[in-house]
């Protein structure tokens, strides 16, 4: 399948969004050669700030390659952001309701039809206290081992330093103006999975495989080394109920 045209959308919307970006920040664009020319493929990216979306699509944008991006359905019912995100082809994502499956479908006819659909593997910003890619969820995966398609693991850093995620006061930290790095890595190997039932073992595996991957681009950005183990929010809350359980038993 060819590439899809990027259509007259995407370019009112880089017409709006480019020259602040340009204006703003700098740019620091890695790996554009490992976003594929031709074809179908998935992104998986990490997420750490309100912003951060824009960074990555400034970078996908200029690779020729527009992504068409998993948001929540709120943003959908929003006046003119809803107008541009159904004019440049965003998915919606409905939690926990009979059209959870949609968005699901979705991604897949959009890959079949030889488009670039990007994922935000952990479902939302990271709660890692040093900014690190959280465990992920297995969405990407799941299209991932349906399609057949490229998993391009893309590593961000920047747009967290002018808007911390989760700060008190979500203001924009301009100055020193920063630096927005986003760096695309070679395609994740899954091939191991393929062929297999898509149990859920087997999609927890695959989605380790891919924020390895994730992981690995932003350490070779940051010039860090990631802990370990990725921090899981889900457990860290567990383990939070049970101390606090445990103090109100004394």
């Amino acid at each position: 399948m060819s590439r899809r045209r990027i259509g007259f959308w995407y370019r009112l919307a880089a017409v709006i969004a480019k020259p602040p970006l340009v204006v703003l920040f700098k740019r620091d664009w890695r790996g554009m050669e490992h976003i594929p020319a031709d074809g179908g493929f998935i992104t998986a990216v990490n997420h750490n700030s309100y912003l951060d979306p824009l960074s990555y699509g400034h970078f996908q944008y200029n690779t020729g390659r527009v992504p068409r991006l998993l948001a929540k359905a709120a943003l959908f019912r929003a006046p003119f952001v809803g107008m541009m995100l159904r004019g440049t082809g965003q998915i919606p994502v409905y939690r926990e309701t009979s059209d959870a499956l949609g968005a699901f479908r979705a991604a897949v006819a959009a890959i079949e039809r030889g488009e670039c659909v990007a994922f935000y593997p952990e479902g939302t910003l990271t709660r890692d206290p040093d900014m690190w890619p959280m465990a992920g969820k297995t969405g990407a995966a799941r299209v991932a081992l349906m399609t057949k398609a490229p998993v391009i693991p893309v590593a961000q850093w920047g747009a967290n330093l002018a808007m911390p995620p989760y700060a008190k006061e979500n203001k924009l930290r301009l100055f020193p103006r920063k630096t927005l790095t986003v760096q695309a890595g070679p395609p994740v190997d899954l091939s191991r999975f393929h062929g297999l039932e898509p149990t859920p073992d087997v999609l927890r595996q695959a989605t380790e495989v891919i924020m390895a991957a994730v992981t690995a681009q932003l350490e070779d950005v940051r010039g860090e080394k990631a802990p370990a183990e990725p921090y899981d929010h889900r457990k860290a809350r567990a383990e939070q109920r049970r101390e606090a359980e445990g103090k109100g038993s004394t």
